[in-house]
């Protein structure tokens, strides 16, 4: 397959595997699948991993206040260019607004920050207002769940270092929620791509703290 200079490659160090990233994708405006999920969702919003700005540009188009964090130069250097509010910043560093996010957002497989989901999600949950959603793209099910160290082939010589990521799919993510002191809501089917919606644990009035029956939807 011939790729554009523009899709970097993805490659696992366990056994080699190569897996492109729709760069295209993550600069192109928003879908109308991407949009309504977060339909219903209040603000402010937290972008975790936001790369271009796109999610971010288009809940400010809509009146919901957004900010975006990155750690990509490029990505931020491209969101700044739409006018995104973004920050350089780490999700496990020292945020605006720590424990009043109304929205947390991990799409596009941001799950994988770090190359450890539950720690991620532990710090999202101190992220979030007592009654605060994040929103969380997971794999399908019967993906692979876990944990490798990857780098990136951009196309334009040596690839760059590597780095631990991860992977969580729909079928792990009630028992990865459950440990972080999250409940699952809901889990939304648009397209082939699934997001779990997690609630503090404490906050489900109708089932035991940190758990949570999932209600699934597909539109």
């Amino acid at each position: 397959m011939k790729l554009a200079i523009s899709d970097p490659v993805m490659e696992r160090a366990c056994d080699g595997t190569r897996r492109v990233l729709p760069m295209g994708a993550w600069h192109a405006s928003p879908t109308a699948d991407e949009l309504s999920v977060l339909d219903g969702l209040g603000g402010p919003v937290l972008d975790v991993g936001c790369g271009p700005g796109r999610i971010v540009e288009a809940l400010a188009a809509r009146g919901v206040a957004a900010l975006g964090i990155d750690v990509a130069p490029a990505a931020l250097a491209a969101a700044m260019e739409r006018r995104a509010p973004v920050l350089d910043r780490s999700v496990f560093d020292r945020i605006p607004g720590e424990g009043r996010w109304a929205t947390v957002l991990l799409l596009d497989g941001n799950i994988g920050i770090g190359g450890d989901p539950r720690s991620l999600l532990v710090r999202i949950r101190a992220l979030l207002g007592p009654a605060g959603v994040a929103v969380v793209e997971v794999e399908p099910p019967g993906s692979h769940s876990g944990t490798d160290t990857v780098r990136l082939h951009t196309g334009d010589g040596e690839p760059g270092p590597w780095f631990p990521w991860a992977w969580l799919s729909v079928d792990a993510v009630e028992g990865m929620a459950h440990d972080a002191g999250l409940a699952v809501r809901r889990i939304d089917v648009r397209a082939n791509r699934y997001f779990a919606e997690l609630i503090r644990g404490t906050g489900c009035d109708d089932c035991p703290p940190g758990r949570a029956v999932p209600e699934r939807s597909e539109r």
